[in-house]
């Protein structure tokens, strides 16, 4: 396993710098005004299946549909995942999905490329500048206006929050539409949303019901991340405990990963489902979700549940939970005390606070 990894790895680097240049020599080029009604039909490109970064890129859909609200948009993405998220956007039209192992798929891989060239885009658009087979979908395309995915460094100066993967793409597409003879926006970028349906919600209430026979208001916790960004079952044990001791006015709850697997050995009451959106009406109908750096993370996040993000090695800045709250905690640096403070300040339905910041 660990030459497998040595081999993606090198082929990631590979393709990065074999592609790394593509639609650079257009880019000095000017680039004629553009009637936002002309717009019907746009490309979105980010080739990869993982739940948190499909979520991930739900502003810059949000971003584009209020800019064009007449366009279809089409996915370029990975695996099955993408129907199941986008499912109440109503400007998606197709999603186009690589299969995740290619040379066994390799019909449906060949048609991907060929439906992509087949279309007419008026935008084509690669979310991740580091993607080498966003860039390619792009410059592939029969689209009118190309934009790489490329990074603008006088936003990157001024924007504290350039660096996080959701915002980015989102600047630097507003960038590129200046160059179409847009105005710039100084708007607040939106949050992920996986856009629940108020029947969902009811359903997600219901369970929760179901399971505490009560009305105490709900924490949900997490316990569960990948590799190295998953805290051990020492550390979580100690943080549970905490939480039963000073929230007992609280229904603690765990959602469970596919893997059914508990850093806390199934202590609390527990919910697990492969059902995506069952899970997020679940966590909605929370007060506040506690979790490291995952795909569950970011999918509380979509549901706008104020949610702590637990961060032990991931780059907090590109990856931490915002807006309703939500906050990113640096494991390493914080103390009983400090995360008390930061729950409670959530719970009180008040902002998280400078302090918590700084720490």
């Amino acid at each position: 396993m660990a030459i497998l990894n040595k081999i993606n790895v090198f082929r990631r680097g590979l393709m990065r710098n074999l592609t790394k240049n593509i639609g650079k020599a257009r880019s000095q080029e000017d680039i004629i005004l553009v009637d936002k009604n002309d717009i019907k039909r746009i490309l979105i490109c980010r080739p990869n299946g993982r739940l948190g970064n499909l979520l991930l890129i739900t502003p810059l859909v949000q971003e584009v549909t209020e800019i064009f609200p007449n366009c279809k948009v089409d996915l370029f993405v990975k695996g099955t995942l993408a129907p199941i998220i986008f499912e109440n956007y109503d400007n998606i039209d197709k999603i186009i999905d690589l299969p995740r192992k290619p040379f066994k798929s390799l019909l449906k891989y060949l048609n991907v490329w060929i439906s992509i060239k087949k279309q007419n885009y008026d935008i084509a658009i690669n979310v991740d500048k580091n993607s080498s087979s966003g860039r390619l979908a792009v410059q592939f395309s029969n689209a009118k206006y190309k934009f790489f995915g490329d990074a603008n460094e006088e936003t990157e100066l001024v924007k504290n929050d350039y660096h996080h993967i959701a915002k980015y793409p989102v600047y630097n597409f507003r960038n590129y539409l200046t160059k179409l003879r847009f105005p710039k926006t100084n708007k607040i970028i939106a949050p992920l949303d996986l856009k629940l349906s108020s029947s969902e919600i009811t359903e997600g209430k219901r369970i929760l019901n179901n399971l505490f026979h009560n009305d105490k208001r709900t924490i949900c916790i997490f316990t569960y991340a990948t590799g190295e960004k998953c805290l051990s079952e020492e550390w979580w044990g100690r943080f549970y405990t905490q939480l039963k001791e000073e929230y007992k006015n609280f229904n603690i709850i765990e959602i469970l990963p596919v893997e059914n697997v508990s850093q806390i050995a199934f202590k609390a009451p527990t919910f697990y489902s492969k059902d995506i959106r069952e899970i997020g009406a679940v966590i909605a109908n929370a007060d506040l979700f506690i979790g490291a750096d995952s795909g569950i993370m970011h999918l509380a996040s979509a549901v706008q549940t104020p949610t702590i993000g637990l961060f032990s090695i991931s780059k907090m800045e590109k990856y931490e939970p915002y807006d309703n709250s939500s906050i990113g905690i640096d494991v390493k640096l914080y103390t009983k005390k400090d995360y008390l403070k930061v729950i409670n300040s959530i719970l009180n339905n008040g902002k998280v606070n400078s302090y918590s910041k700084a720490i």
